[in-house]
């Protein structure tokens, strides 16, 4: 229908994210002469079980969004695959996409074909003859005093306060300040652990929220002083939410009862609620 192109791009976009090809059962149905394109959607299905749930929602966003898409076309086989496809193929990416994010689809494309190289299917590994992209120097701005100032009183009062303190005063991460648990802080010590992290990804075209006792890297676990603001500001939301759960009865929600960054009615504030308040709080 005309003036829909936008509309049904976005469905098609939707459908290869819901999509899951189904599994072979015999190793013989892998064959150097199956679509590249196929082959990728395969190689998700092999290693979905091997990597955190955080990593395969990326890595479906690369193949599904970008690699199949551009590939599925061509008809290009996994034998078939060369060399000068792939760098074709970055180049058609770098139009619209940061080096950053062109690299991480050169990692998956890497990853894949190292695979199909162990099973056989190919002789070597096309993407180690193509130049990976230049990853441009991130340069960073940042908030003057007078805006972080600003920025506090915009976010007073609202549920954006909590993770704006924090990630102000500490530089904690979204996920960070979504994860603190009331265990993580010691009143006693005057400190607070960071341990714990909640994310949200898209799996199989569902959100889902991934909670997990760890970080994104070792050196993420730290401890850090709980300077007197910070106590002040969490004995009061300690207080708020008792005075919730006794207000609110038995339509409290008590699953996140050793969270800290809930709602009035004790449901855990999502990561992508932040993102997208945040750009509302600015406004």
């Amino acid at each position: 229908v005309k003036g829909n192109k936008k509309k049904a791009g976005e469905l098609l976009r939707q459908a290869r994210r819901a999509f899951t090809p189904p599994v072979p059962n015999r190793s013989d149905d892998l064959s150097p002469d199956m679509l590249f394109s196929d082959y990728m959607l395969y190689w998700l299905e092999i290693i979905r079980t091997s990597v955190e749930p955080t990593t395969w929602s990326s890595y479906c966003f690369n193949v599904k969004d970008h690699i199949v898409p551009y590939f599925e076309p061509t008809g290009i086989t996994l034998g078939g695959l060369k060399a000068s496809h792939i760098q074709s193929f970055y180049l058609h990416e770098l139009e619209t996409l940061k080096a950053t994010s062109v690299i991480k689809q050169h990692a998956n494309m890497h990853k894949a074909l190292k695979y199909a190289v162990k099973l056989d299917l190919i002789p070597g590994n096309p993407v180690d003859k193509v130049e990976r992209p230049k990853l441009q120097k991130y340069m960073a701005s940042y908030y003057t005093a007078q805006e972080m100032e600003e920025l506090f009183q915009v976010a007073r009062g609202s549920r954006l306060e909590l993770i704006i303190q924090f990630a102000a005063f500490y530089g904690l991460r979204r996920s960070e300040v979504v994860g603190l648990k009331w265990d993580a802080i010691d009143f006693e010590k005057k400190t607070i652990s960071i341990k714990h992290t909640v994310t949200q990804v898209n799996v199989d075209g569902k959100n889902i929220t991934v909670q997990k006792d760890r970080t994104k890297t070792k050196s993420s676990y730290r401890t850090l002083p709980l300077v007197p603001p910070f106590e002040e500001l969490l004995r009061r939301l300690k207080q708020e939410q008792l005075v919730n759960q006794k207000v609110c009865g038995a339509a409290y929600c008590k699953k996140y009862l050793d969270y800290i960054y809930v709602n009035a009615m004790g449901e855990l504030v999502k990561p992508n609620f932040i993102t997208q308040h945040f750009e509302i709080v600015l406004k």
